[in-house]
């Protein structure tokens, strides 16, 4: 019984220093390999009379007319056409690293004029473009459109999402490869999500004491160089193990995140309070009016009137005073303002108070 005891405590220590670190995959990503914004400019067609009006968005007839031309046809000069069933649209995808030529991806459709909905549509052959301007893949496809719109005669109008974007799952193909220096033997070099000296340290202790002295070295709070391979295949081997090595991250720079518009207060857990002490009430003024019946006796002569009553009442809080200890922690902080009975905009004046005062030692955020 001791000895299963002894393991189960073990078994619980464990649990509790893993709960602590992190993967490196998770709080970190190796330099170049990035995915590529691409974005295109194309037409949607086979609309329910849902499309653009031409005569507000000319580019749309500009672009149909110009598609017309690379199949030979000719629109005759001065034709007014009213394509309710086309719309001009722009097409955003993100290409992933090492995409390769004959692999999709998926696409966002997103309407640029006045059309009323996508749903229904086929986007048309269109080119996909990168920062540099090359065509990195080619778009085309049916429309998966999430939003509903309909409208009466009357003029009554119901709209469900937004039918005026829509998606293509696969419906763009890879035609170009992004180049990266992964394979030219340099050293790898992981990049933090979050900038922190502690992590990138421990980062790097953490390659050292599993691989050697010198293998990993810290170059700022971000960047951490590791000597790798140059052997593509035994680099890929070396950074699938690197990324599942757990290291124990640095702990948060105090903060207190305060959003004012949903009420919302996040208190971070190295916050700390000086011993300073606290009461905050608030005042209420009610104005409420009434009516009231005057009316004068049998024999003096009068009229029967109604004159307005107004009662006018000020009620103010009486809110104890609470103090907080020396270096008064996170868990001293909730008791205090629970027992007080403050709500989230009262906790926002005292800690903005306390902030002003210099008794809490925390960044201040309001967002």
């Amino acid at each position: 019984m001791r000895n299963l005891i002894k393991f189960t405590l073990v078994l619980l220590l464990c649990s509790v220093a893993s709960a602590q670190a992190e993967r490196i995959k998770d709080i970190a990503s190796v330099a170049g390999v990035r995915a590529n914004q691409l974005v295109g400019y194309g037409l949607v067609v086979g609309l329910d009379g849902t499309g653009d009006q031409t005569t507000q968005s000319p580019f749309t007839t500009q672009s149909f007319n110009s598609m017309l031309k690379q199949f030979g046809i000719t629109v005759p000069e001065g034709a007014r056409m009213q394509m309710k069933n086309v719309a001009a649209v722009m097409i955003q995808a993100e290409l992933p690293a090492f995409a390769k030529p004959g692999q999709t991806i998926d696409v966002t459709v997103s309407s640029i004029s006045n059309a009323k909905s996508l749903r229904g549509g086929s986007l048309l052959l269109t080119p996909l473009k990168g920062l540099d301007g090359k065509v990195y893949a080619i778009a085309q496809g049916n429309l998966v459109v999430g939003g509903l719109s309909a409208s009466g005669n009357d003029g009554s109008k119901i709209t469900v999402n937004v039918p005026s974007a829509g998606r293509i799952p696969s419906g763009a193909m890879v035609e170009r490869t992004v180049e990266t220096n992964f394979a030219g033997g340099q050293p790898i070099v992981f990049n933090l999500h979050r900038a922190d000296f502690t992590t990138a340290n421990a980062l790097a202790k953490s390659i050292n004491d599993m691989l050697g002295p010198d293998v990993a070295r810290p170059l700022d709070a971000v960047s951490i160089m590791v000597n790798s391979p140059v052997n593509p295949a035994q680099r890929v081997d070396f950074i699938a193990m690197l990324e599942n090595l757990d290291v124990k991250m640095g702990e948060e720079v105090a903060k207190v995140i305060i959003n004012s518009r949903t009420g919302t207060i996040v208190v971070g857990k190295n916050v700390r309070v000086s011993p300073v002490a606290v009461t905050h009430g608030s005042l209420t003024v009610s104005v409420a009016e009434s009516l009231t019946v005057s009316q004068p006796n049998a024999l003096a002569g009068g009229t029967t009137v109604v004159v307005p009553s107004s009662n006018v009442q000020a009620d103010e809080e009486t809110n104890p005073m609470f103090k907080f200890a020396p270096g008064a922690n996170l868990d001293d902080i909730v008791r205090s303002v629970n027992n007080v009975g403050a709500s989230p905009s009262d906790l926002m004046a005292i800690l903005e108070a306390l902030k002003q005062s210099g008794a809490l030692k925390a960044e201040l955020v309001v967002i």
